[in-house]
């Protein structure tokens, strides 16, 4: 294999178990944008809900956005939000089941970075300094290396 060269891992001889990944990221605005938000006053709808849409959209095309991801039955994706008032933010939590022989990790990720990207499309026209931070997966568990979690940011 030269230095180039890239490969999907080979999971077969891997048992199939019982899997979550729960990612987390944060979208930082102005409070007034946030205000808006959280009063369905986004002139293209309601932010929340397509966010959270957009996430389990996303959770279920990671495959088909990065080119060494196995496709993998998704058993359950919830998407949740923290609306953070006072600091002008909203928490994005994402977490994805299933049941498969590798993780869901990037499923997770992808849902996370997907709703806050959707946030900033529908609020970009009252705050384009708008910023996705901190995008991390919290806690995995499941398969051969057990329980993950992450420490305390």
């Amino acid at each position: 294999m030269s230095p180039h060269d890239i490969r999907m891992i080979d999971v077969t001889g891997k048992k199939e178990t019982a899997r979550l990944a729960l990612a987390k990221g944060r979208i930082n605005m102005n409070k007034d944008t946030l205000s808006l938000v959280k009063n369905n006053k986004i002139p293209k709808g309601d932010v929340l809900a397509t966010a959270q849409t957009a996430g389990i959209m996303a959770a279920k095309k990671t495959p088909d956005l990065i080119p060494l991801c196995h496709p993998l039955l998704l058993s359950s994706v919830i998407i949740e939000f923290n609306l953070d008032s006072e600091a002008g933010a909203i928490e994005i939590t994402a977490t994805v089941k299933g049941e498969g022989k590798t993780g869901f990790e990037m499923e997770a990720l992808t849902a996370v970075s997907m709703a806050a990207l959707t946030i900033y499309d529908m609020c970009k026209m009252f705050d384009k300094r708008m910023t996705i931070t901190d995008i991390h997966l919290v806690k995995k568990t499941g398969g051969k290396s057990g329980t993950y979690l992450a420490e305390r940011r």
